[in-house]
């Protein structure tokens, strides 16, 4: 049974989350706090975080910085904040995903499916990705078709296909592969994003897979 814990200061918001994920069999923890979210993530140790960043003692970005001190659950955020600075600041501080209040139940839980479909995969088992009509092997630097990318187009790749349905970033990518410098250079991505497109999607213009979340980053969706 996977384990979560829903961070939240709003009692109905609490309830309506338990009571929707108990039925669907996952074992479910709350807490109105950060305080009370940072210890009972210790004494829980949930499989999974869903974190509202307006909280009465500490901000949610707070909170995902004390879990990621120490722990690597993965966390989705829950926020009334619509703001793309928000949605940056909470990725950047190690948040694996972010839904904007108010949402609908079923995308939040095709969400938490993600994530923890994501976490329960071996390495072994994503070496190899299917991408629309190619079968990407991070292990072998090979993809099917003999198509040929670039060492860049290579370490954007493996990023976003090591984290399906994650939302990643710009300054995450452009820092992983470019460096701390080039934090702004969101030209950068644009440009081989665009280039991988070509190469692995279908139809480029309207992609499926290699996914952009204006102003904020990017998803691979298997």
């Amino acid at each position: 049974m996977i384990r979560v814990l829903v961070v939240d200061d709003e009692p109905q918001i609490l309830r309506a989350l338990r009571i929707n994920l108990v039925a669907r069999h996952y074992e479910v923890a709350t807490a109105a706090d950060g305080g009370t979210a940072l210890r009972q993530a210790a004494e829980f140790t949930p499989d999974l975080v869903l974190l509202d960043l307006g909280l009465p003692d500490l901000d949610g970005v707070e909170v995902i910085h004390g879990l990621r001190g120490w722990s690597a659950v993965p966390i989705v955020v829950l926020s009334g904040r619509a703001g793309n600075q928000d949605k940056v600041d909470a990725l950047d501080a190690g948040a694996d995903d972010y839904v904007t209040k108010p949402f609908h139940i079923e995308e939040l839980l095709a969400r938490i499916r993600a994530v923890t479909r994501r976490t329960s995969v071996s390495e072994a088992e994503a070496a190899r990705v299917q991408v629309g009509d190619h079968v990407v092997d991070l292990a072998a630097k090979t993809v099917s078709g003999d198509v040929r990318l670039t060492p860049t187009e290579w370490r954007i790749l493996q990023i976003m296909l090591r984290n399906p349905g994650k939302l990643i970033s710009q300054r995450q990518l452009l820092t992983e592969v470019w460096g701390s410098t080039h934090v702004r250079e969101t030209h950068y991505l644009r440009q081989y994003l665009a280039q991988l497109r070509k190469k692995l999607e279908r139809d480029p213009a309207r992609p499926v897979h290699l996914i952009t979340e204006p102003g904020m980053g990017y998803r691979f969706t298997p």
